[in-house]
């Protein structure tokens, strides 16, 4: 395995915009994420605060694209809101190289800063889905569904 060398996210901005939306996943894998431009509308169209998208750089090198929310209507009727990982791209040529490990955990860093205690995430089931992942970091499956996609939590203590 590769070690990485200096990982960080950074605000996408004008400037790594085509960087961020040139970050493309496995074929095999592109049923189970959205593509970054997707995630950047959505961003867009949500309330200020919500949606956290980040470009993942090594050095000066973008090897993924996450994008986190906090605090989010869960149900959509005001009773219950929920913080975790809504997206997660890591380039194709960069997986295996501790990019997504890196990824989950400054999301958890993130949560525990606004006083969160679990991270949530969906994921597609299936061969090429990123079940095993999730569940190597420690996620749980909670018993619900979203869309069709397992919800899974990890608690951070």
């Amino acid at each position: 395995m590769t070690t990485i060398s200096a990982p960080r996210l950074v605000e996408v901005t004008p400037r790594n915009f085509e960087a961020a939306t040139g970050i493309k996943v496995r074929p095999e894998q592109e049923f189970a994420v959205s593509p970054v431009m997707k995630s950047l509308a959505e961003a867009y169209v949500h309330p200020a605060g919500v949606a956290w998208p980040r470009l993942i750089v090594d050095g000066e090198r973008p090897v993924g694209f996450l994008m986190a929310f906090f605090e989010i209507d869960w149900k959509e009727d005001g009773t219950l809101f929920r913080s975790g990982l809504w997206r997660l791209n890591i380039a194709a040529g960069e997986q295996g190289r501790g990019y997504g490990r890196f990824a989950v955990e400054s999301v958890a860093a993130e949560i525990r800063r606004r006083g969160g205690k679990e991270l949530y995430v969906t994921w597609h089931p299936g061969p090429d889905g990123p079940e095993n992942f999730y569940l190597r970091l420690g996620f749980r499956p909670n018993g619900e569904t979203s869309g069709g996609e397992t919800v899974g939590v990890l608690k951070l203590s």
